[in-house]
């Protein structure tokens, strides 16, 4: 195995990366949930991207703790001003410090703190925690994913029951096979954790429009994969992160036959 730096050779760099991200996500989700239902400042960012002080306290734990233990990484997060630095960097902390910001200031559950590892663009370790819920994703590649330390896998068979299925409508119903009405399983705020929810199988796809970022997607994207599932743009082209545009066209995540016939559908119809 190569060396990276110091005579370390990556799988011991990796071991030691995968002990830092569990602990600090779980520092993260653990001052996010204690913010969680208080009076928070909060503004728009953009044309109508909620933030909240929160999401900055959340963002900069992780920084503060990610960026001193590996000083070398490159880095990017949705609450930090972007540093093109991170392109020339072989690995990469890409960041989401509270994925479903609206659920968060409404009080619902359905948020998470989001964090993968990127080596040359794609993703080696993953967590996904969603403190309200107590349910901590991790994923580390070739290791499989696991939920609070139990494996989990993704549902098998391509049959689409669309109660199992979320994600927006309009995309959804070009699935349609019948005149029947599509009822949708109902909405998860949070991208990344919509994503886990195919992981774990309480889901049998799940799909996102074209507004999604590496911060909404690197971790989740590694979780499904890792539970034997696979998550990918509706073209069936694989997704790459840590690139100059970080935002992602629609795509599908389900287990292996079911994707490839989403993906098959996809292609006979393309979205126009």
């Amino acid at each position: 195995m190569a060396d990276v730096s110091g005579g370390i050779a990556r799988d011991e760099f990796l071991i030691r990366d995968a002990a830092l991200l569990k602990d600090t996500v779980h520092e993260a989700g653990a001052l996010a949930l204690s913010l969680f239902r208080t009076e928070l400042k909060r503004w728009t960012k953009g044309a109508s991207s909620p933030v909240s002080e929160a999401d900055i306290a959340v963002n900069d734990l992780l920084e503060k703790r990610l960026r001193s233990a590996t000083p070398d990484y490159g880095w990017l997060s949705e609450e930090s001003v972007d540093d093109n630095s991170r392109l020339a960097r072989r690995f990469v902390w890409i960041v989401d410090p509270i994925d479903g910001t609206r659920g968060y200031l409404a009080g619902r559950e359905d948020w998470c703190v989001s964090v993968a590892l990127v080596e040359h663009g794609l993703p080696v370790l993953a967590a996904v925690f969603a403190p309200a819920s107590e349910e901590f994703f991790f994923a580390a590649r070739g290791q499989g994913a696991v939920l609070n330390s139990l494996r989990v896998h993704v549902t098998q068979g391509a049959e689409l029951d669309f109660a199992r299925i979320a994600g927006p409508k309009p995309l959804v119903e070009r699935l349609r096979f019948s005149e029947h009405e599509i009822i949708l399983h109902p909405r998860i705020g949070s991208l990344a954790l919509r994503l886990c929810r195919v992981a774990q199988g309480s889901l049998d796809a799940a799909f996102a429009g074209g507004q999604s970022r590496d911060w909404d997607l690197a971790a989740a994207n590694l979780i499904v994969q890792e539970a034997d599932g696979n998550m990918t743009a509706l073209s069936g082209d694989a997704l790459v992160y840590n690139r100059r545009e970080v935002g992602h066209s629609m795509l599908v995540a389900a287990g292996r036959d079911r994707h490839a016939r989403i993906v098959e559908h996809f292609r006979r119809q393309p979205v126009p």
